[in-house]
């Protein structure tokens, strides 16, 4: 494995007390890779082991004791990079362990406030282990086991020999509303690809997007858009039973029936969608371009009432699936129409109680006047609970991406590669607590040039 990066990259390991960091250490130590690593150690006690449980090797080896390497001994952390700097012609990579008890977050930040380690070092990515037959209760009752996964570019879900493959589904999709963005590997022992945790490209936008295009995209509160060709008049919608005892829906006008009309308006729509729907019992009324409703659909048949002022093209965004409740919309004579097409999105994830993600896409260019204003804004007022930002954007006049990266208010911005051919389009996504996707949809469709 070779690299012809300038800087030098730094792999973050992280996860909770028992997850199997030094494992997961001790095969990136002896793999054959070709890289030499050089290794930062942080235990939380006065007695450090670490170094006597970690295969011994010809990598540099530096431990920090008696401190969580992301409080009191953060200076320690800088002064040993800072040396290992000065001899860098000997190492190829760097690998920090952290305490089972450390929070990510000012680790990362080392990286985005001091000058030296700036022009010198690039964070590859945090790589957090997870213990898959107890880390649903540190989740519960520990914030560090939270923001270790909440910061993570690789979560590895270890002793996965531990429990059975459903309780490996269940926490993987636990994790996954935590941090939808993250890549998830399933291990035991902690065996997985060396790639897979070093060099993974976490905080290099380009290069993440260059392994899975789909990196940034969106999750949306609809799961379809219908997309019908309509005459004026009373229409029915007509739905049964389903899995839920409702679904949201949201019905809007379009100029055509066309998909580009669609993605015109899907981040609009998405705004309004989120906003707070009102209940409703069959028999009421839908009209085009009013606030969402919450349908009640518990009876075997549910009818509710359509009213198209005129003919033309409209959407009927649904939460769900239309299949999933035998969904039709009738026309005036009382036949059921065919969509002319349906877009299939994919939905939120079931988040926990207060951190989430939320990813934002937008074809429009940004002015970056507006853009800055609205980030500094953001970071200021709600960095504390806004844990790791990251895009690509599309700003007007530029031919460069615009690559952007954050964690907390700390954030970074430089120019990426070439757009070329490729379509120009804005991705940003937000992980942290209590996030209000509207607000955060608001302020970055109103950055539009």
């Amino acid at each position: 494995m070779t690299t012809t990066l300038e800087k030098v990259p730094v792999t973050v390991l992280t996860g909770f007390l028992g997850a199997g960091k030094t494992t997961l250490l001790n095969r990136i130590l002896t793999e054959e890779h070709g890289l030499r690593i050089a290794v930062i150690e942080n235990e939380f006690g006065e007695i450090g082991i670490d170094n006597q449980i970690v295969i011994n090797a010809e990598e540099e080896i530096f431990e920090m004791n008696n401190g969580c390497i992301c409080c009191t001994v953060r200076g320690d952390l800088i002064r040993i990079l800072g040396q290992l700097m000065r001899r860098k012609d000997r190492f190829d990579h760097i690998v920090i362990e952290t305490t089972g008890l450390a929070d990510p977050a000012p680790v990362a930040q080392t990286f985005f406030v001091d000058d030296e380690m700036k022009e010198s070092l690039q964070l590859d990515g945090i790589v957090t282990l997870v213990d898959a037959h107890h880390l649903s209760l540190h989740l519960d009752s520990d914030a560090e086991a939270l923001a270790q996964v909440a910061f993570a570019d690789v979560i590895v879900i270890n002793k996965t020999d531990l429990v059975t493959p459903d309780e490996v589904d269940a926490l993987e999709a636990r994790l996954r509303g935590i941090n939808a963005v993250a890549r998830i590997e399933r291990a035991a022992h902690a065996a997985i690809p060396i790639e897979a945790a070093i060099r993974v490209g976490g905080f290099d936008l380009d290069r993440a997007l260059a392994i899975k295009p789909t990196f940034l995209e969106p999750e949306w509160p609809f799961e379809a858009a219908s997309v019908y060709e309509l005459a004026a008049g009373r229409h029915e919608l007509v739905l049964a039973a389903g899995p839920d005892p409702s679904i949201d829906v949201l019905l809007e006008s379009l100029p055509t029936a066309s998909e580009d009309a669609l993605a015109a308006v899907e981040q609009a729509a998405l705004v309004r969608f989120t906003a707070d729907p009102e209940s409703v019992l069959p028999g009421a009324t839908l009209k085009p371009d009013a606030p969402p409703l919450t349908l009640d659909v518990q009876a075997e048949r549910n009818v509710y009432q359509i009213d198209i002022p005129a003919p033309g093209a409209y959407v009927l965004y649904s939460q769900h699936g239309p299949e999933e409740f035998d969904l039709a919309l009738c026309g005036p004579d009382g036949t059921a129409l065919a969509p002319a097409f349906v877009r299939a999105y994919a939905p939120d994830h079931e988040h926990d109680e207060s951190v989430g993600s939320v990813g934002l896409e937008l074809d429009a260019p940004l002015d970056s006047q507006k853009l800055n204003a609205w980030m500094g804004s953001l970071l200021r007022e709600r960095g504390v609970d806004i844990f790791r930002s990251k895009g690509v954007l599309h700003i007007a006049g530029q031919a460069r991406r615009f690559v952007f990266q954050g964690v907390h208010m700390l954030f970074d911005g430089r120019p990426g590669e070439p757009w070329g051919d490729a379509p120009r389009k804005s991705q940003l996504v937000f992980i942290g607590r209590n996030l209000d996707r509207q607000a955060l949809t608001e302020g970055f469709l109103a950055c539009r040039a």
